[in-house]
């Protein structure tokens, strides 16, 4: 698979190379760089989700992600705390920019799924069901059952389900008569649906950037319970537009739940202030020209050097 990428970059010279995620993409770029002994394109780097902040802490990957972030030309992420992780890890390219891997979200498209009306009229909990090697989604359904007696007239929708989490939500569901849905596979508007109709939404993990379900959450109007290894103090604050949480701690997921269930004023008042956060931050019509300047910036850095080193790039071999 290296050759193979390393003789397409070679046939097309392209004019810059961009590897969105490092475990899968960037790996294997670096590996076809080797290969090349050479000349090579200006490399943008993406880092998704917990390609460094969790990989990062295990002997497997570190020298890895080490070899590819002092070999990049440039860097980008979802969350400043990963500037400063990679940079601890050798970076030595230019940092482009900070901005979600989703390229941003039509934010009036989306609302226009939503309930009408305010958040604490809403009676769905939605709780993101991976259970993995980073999901701790079982810590987020033990938290709904030691919160169970304030949720007897809520919905539980469990979505994006692993196979051991519909077994426990079918247990507990029938040990403490909740309405625990586990959906089947859904469309991204399904996804949107389902926020746009909870009055909270859950997601607990080890490891995560800006997790897209809770921006999907913020976007709709619901409110976010996120572990906090996940960015989310980038985005929220801890009990006024959200509450963050241990990933592996039920009790303090069942306190969220709690409170948020039995204080309208906060979730409404929470929705207010999320709802000014993703038009500022995540509109598509926000990241588009940030997006659009890293590459033109890049583009620009080529050009300048060709015509400063007067090199062309190696005939195709």
């Amino acid at each position: 698979r290296a050759w193979r990428r390393a003789r397409t970059i070679q046939k097309s010279q392209p004019d810059v190379i961009h590897s969105h995620e490092f475990q899968h993409a960037a790996y294997l770029t670096l590996d076809a760089r080797e290969r090349l002994h050479g000349w090579f394109p200006p490399w943008i780097v993406s880092n998704w989700g917990h390609d460094i902040y969790l990989f990062g802490r295990l002997r497997a990957h570190r020298e890895r992600i080490k070899a590819v972030l002092a070999a990049c030309d440039y860097y980008t992420c979802e969350c400043s705390r990963d500037v400063k992780l990679a940079k601890d890890l050798g970076l030595t390219g230019e940092v482009l920019g900070v901005v979600p891997n989703t390229g941003g979200f039509d934010i009036a498209g989306a609302r226009s799924l939503g309930q009408p009306g305010p958040t604490s009229a809403r009676r769905t909990i939605a709780l993101k069901g991976f259970q993995n090697f980073y999901g701790r989604s079982l810590f987020g359904l033990r938290g709904i059952e030691l919160a169970a007696d304030a949720l007897k007239d809520y919905r539980i929708a469990v979505f994006s389900a692993t196979e051991d989490m519909r077994i426990a939500a079918e247990l507990l569901a029938d040990a403490s008569g909740l309405q625990i849905d586990c959906l089947d596979q859904c469309s991204n508007e399904d996804i949107l649906r389902l926020h746009g109709m909870a009055r909270v939404s859950i997601g607990v993990g080890i490891s995560d950037a800006a997790s897209i379900s809770m921006l999907e959450g913020m976007i709709m109007g619901s409110f976010p319970i996120q572990s906090n290894t996940c960015c989310a103090n980038e985005w929220i604050k801890c009990g006024e537009s959200g509450f963050l949480v241990p990933p592996e701690d039920p009790q303090a997921v069942a306190e969220a739940i709690r409170r948020a269930v039995t204080d309208d004023a906060l979730v409404d008042r929470a929705a207010e202030i999320n709802a000014r956060t993703v038009m500022e931050r995540l509109d598509q019509s926000v990241i588009r020209p940030k997006v659009i300047a890293m590459y033109d910036r890049v583009a620009a850095d080529r050009a300048r050097e060709r015509q400063e080193d007067q090199i062309s790039p190696p005939q195709s071999g």
